[in-house]
């Protein structure tokens, strides 16, 4: 389902760093690094690798979004978003390699932040449970204390049991897995 939608701003991150690497005129503290990795094979193509990396950065603030929905830690967000803006600034109003780096590494920044905001051990109790049957998503509490068997789409009304090998419909349905799974324990023993 969207279980591999936090994982957006570090793909995002990742990729505009490889980027990054593959265009040393605009990149040049990495020049040494892309040559070295071989990206220098791709300088002919820079423009259209900037344009690549312009959209590696708005899928990390997707991710960093799409991440602050499930956690409410809005810090990782603003740096995200801040990288964003300094990124545009560069790239649509004045050449400046502070704010290229800055942007850069603004997005690196919040992404790592996230990273290890999202694994600090405490579970994340909002999930989008996504009806099979109709598509229908719903924003639903997950207990900590109990497992939920059974749940009843509000749209058509079928009722939705957990998939064979998962533990409760949030693991099967859920854009987030139960407590205890996101902490690595057994759910409801």
């Amino acid at each position: 389902m969207n279980r591999g939608l936090p994982w957006l701003d570090r793909v995002g991150s990742v990729g505009a760093l490889i980027a990054a690497l593959a265009a040393p005129c605009c990149f040049p503290i990495f020049a040494v690094v892309g040559t070295a990795a071989g990206f220098s094979a791709l300088g002919t193509y820079e423009g259209i690798i900037l344009y690549i990396f312009q959209g590696f950065a708005v899928l990390t603030l997707a991710g960093l979004a799409l991440s602050y929905r499930q956690h409410s830690n809005f810090a990782p967000l603003i740096v995200g978003t801040l990288g964003c803006a300094n990124l545009a600034y560069h790239f649509y109003w004045e050449f400046s390699l502070p704010a290229l780096y800055g942007g850069l590494f603004g997005l690196l920044a919040g992404s790592v932040w996230n990273y290890f905001y999202s694994r600090s051990g405490r579970p994340v109790l909002q999930s989008i449970i996504t009806c099979p049957q109709c598509g229908q998503g719903s924003e639903e509490t997950m207990p900590t204390n109990a497992c939920l068997f059974f749940y009843d789409c509000p749209a058509c009304h079928e009722r939705l049991k957990p998939a064979p090998g998962d533990c409760c419909v949030f693991c099967s349905y859920g854009s987030v897995p139960c407590p205890p799974i996101q902490l690595g324990s057994q759910c409801c023993p």
